[in-house]
């Protein structure tokens, strides 16, 4: 996986990608991926970029609500944007749609 990481238009948010796919099998390493690139970092806002999310199951939700969960831990917010649509549907099938609300 290659998590795409770039300043994004507001110099105290921070920006990445999440990866094509994220199953099972890849959610572990998306993971330690995306808290390695972003974790560090002293902005206090993350920006999660969905828009290449292709290919997910249950794991991107669950991936998704850890992020969340260790940058709150560090006084940040997560924010996704363009989020594909099976996702968002996803989310709500779990109830937890208001945790991770564009």
């Amino acid at each position: 996986m290659t998590t795409a990481l770039s300043m994004a238009a507001a110099p105290e948010a921070l920006s990445a990608a999440l990866p094509a796919q994220v199953t099972l099998a890849d959610a572990g390493k998306t993971l330690v991926e995306l808290t390695q690139a972003l974790g560090q970092q002293a902005g206090p806002v993350v920006l999660l970029d969905a828009a290449s999310l292709r290919v997910f199951d249950s794991s991107a939700v669950a991936v998704l609500l850890e992020l969340r969960r260790q940058l709150r831990a560090q006084g940040k917010t997560l924010q996704v944007s363009n989020w594909p649509r099976r996702l968002e549907s996803l989310m709500g099938l779990y109830g937890v749609s208001e945790l991770l609300a564009p």
